[in-house]
């Protein structure tokens, strides 16, 4: 592994030089084009290096860390004027007497939507495993830009706040996030290589971020933060004696994830958010939502979505994968050895999503919400913006009295649309289901009723008022219908099919 040097003076000089060059995420996938793009997505450089070949600063620097590929000295220079050395001496370039080769990934990175149009750049280990080659990677490995780190980013809740937490930062991508809408940035890890590279992305992107050295919460012991954002070591792997820090706790199973739901509130403000991605063991004889809702405490709200589930080889297959050992003479080997521990530990399959847990949600109301739901279908990203919603449809729900309720205007939400099911020329659909376009993008199943009530709410009658006049139009009882209604006038609202 590269040496890490004391400090990050290379910095800004750094920085200078990228922007000179363009070296920006839009820039760059406009040089190599669409195809190469998606192409490099997939760790594939063939398509990027056919267009490349120009030799100026642009495409000097994405074949030097994007495609890590080795270029011209000279190349080099005019791309990063008079860093070189210094470079190499900090440890991110490599030089033999008439090449350089990058020893770090330095990738362009951009944020919008409620975080603002921000160019950014990370720096991280090489990418393992470009163009197929098989490369088993150290322990003390710092991944770079993942699809996991971008998915937490999407999750994550944006908007002025004043303190925000990092929790197994890792490069520091999410503090890079955070920075820009938490007045106080704590990023913290367990890996020294990371650290450095967090301060260095900090110092590269012109942000301030406090880094702290320690395991789990213990660097910010007494501490309280507004949002806390993780993306923890999950992988749920057997004791061999081996540990990826980027992915492996050291805990068994899934405890990683538990010790941090249960305990992460701890370190939030009064209203303050935890928000996890993560896997869970999903075990036999146990529903996943019972197992996890006993790690969720009465003075939180929760919103638990299970995304995906992977059988035990299909989940062994993608993390033997991940570390470089597909193809590799002992891959036979470690993969009965954790496929025999899954199945001696009782795990029958792994679930991955998203753990979302707000603060002092029970307070005086005989306990928090809890909502743990599978939904596995596409969603509109960022989401961030609906788990909000979602909390906020909590706090309007909680403590409503059902007179207090029948006093309420609602809205039926813009995107929502209603589909029917049934045959041709039928009097009446054989299934009604409304349908979100936004958001969680959620579906359920109405009666007419239902349906009908959802129509009419555009803010002008109360809830008392449209049962009265769906009572008379049917021939209902209105009595039958509040109390067979309200429960379900509750459920749209707290699922975001109507708004107060």
């Amino acid at each position: 592994m590269p040496a890490m040097p004391s400090d990050t003076d290379v910095a800004g000089p750094l920085r200078e030089a990228l922007l000179a060059a363009d070296f920006t995420y839009d820039r760059v996938a406009e040089a190599i084009g669409e195809d190469a793009h998606r192409a490099l997505g997939r760790n594939e450089t063939l398509p990027a290096l056919r267009r490349t070949t120009s030799g100026g600063p642009l495409d000097t620097l994405v074949r030097l860390f994007l495609l890590q590929t080795t270029v011209g000295r000279d190349e080099a220079d005019r791309a990063l004027p008079g860093l070189v050395d210094r470079l190499c001496n900090a440890g991110l370039l490599e030089q033999s007497v008439s090449e350089v080769a990058a020893r770090t990934d330095c990738r362009p990175y951009a944020t919008t939507g409620e975080e603002g149009d921000r160019d950014l750049w990370v720096v991280s280990d090489l990418t393992p495993g470009l163009d197929g080659a098989p490369v088993a990677v150290g322990p003390d490995h710092v991944l770079g830009i993942s699809s996991a780190s971008t998915s937490l980013a999407q999750l994550t809740m944006r908007g002025p706040i004043g303190s925000a937490l990092d929790l197994g930062t890792g490069c520091g991508v999410q503090a890079l996030h955070l920075a820009g809408h938490a007045d106080r940035v704590v990023a913290t890890d367990v890996n020294a290589r990371a650290l450095w590279m967090t301060r260095l992305n900090a110092a590269l992107n012109e942000v301030e971020v406090d880094v702290r050295d320690g395991s789990f919460f213990e660097p910010v012991a007494g501490e309280r933060f507004d949002l806390i954002a993780t993306n923890p070591p999950f992988v749920i792997s057997p004791a061999t004696g081996e540990r990826l820090v980027y992915r492996d706790s050291g805990l068994p199973g899934d405890r990683v994830v538990e010790h941090i739901v249960r305990t992460g509130p701890d370190h939030l403000t009064e209203g303050g958010w935890l928000q996890v991605l993560a896997n869970w063991a999903i075990v036999d004889g146990q529903p996943w939502d019972e197992r996890l809702g006993s790690w969720l405490r009465d003075d939180c709200d929760a919103l638990v979505v299970q995304r995906e589930t992977l059988d035990p080889a299909s989940y062994v297959e993608l993390w033997l994968k991940d570390s470089g050992h597909h193809g590799g003479p002992d891959y036979a080997a470690r993969y009965g050895t954790w496929l025999s521990w899954l199945e001696e530990t009782g795990i029958e399959g792994v679930g991955f999503g998203w753990i979302n847990v707000r603060l002092g949600g029970g307070a005086g109301s005989g306990g928090g919400a809890h909502e743990l739901v599978e939904w596995p279908y596409d969603v509109e990203q960022p989401i961030g913006p609906a788990i909000r919603a979602w909390g906020d449809a909590v706090t309007d729900l909680r403590g409503l009295t059902d007179d207090d309720l029948l006093t309420t205007t609602l809205r039926a939400r813009e995107d929502v649309q209603q589909e029917t099911v049934g045959r041709p020329g039928a009097e009446d659909p054989e299934a009604i289901v409304l349908r979100q376009q936004r958001g969680f993008r959620r579906a359920r199943t109405a009666d007419t009723v239902e349906a009908a009530f959802l129509g009419a709410c555009d803010g002008d009658l109360t809830v008392g008022q449209l049962l009265g006049a769906l009572g008379s139009l049917l021939q209902r009882d209105e009595a039958d219908l509040r109390e067979t209604y309200l429960p379900v006038v509750r459920e749209l609202v707290a699922q975001g099919f109507l708004t107060t």
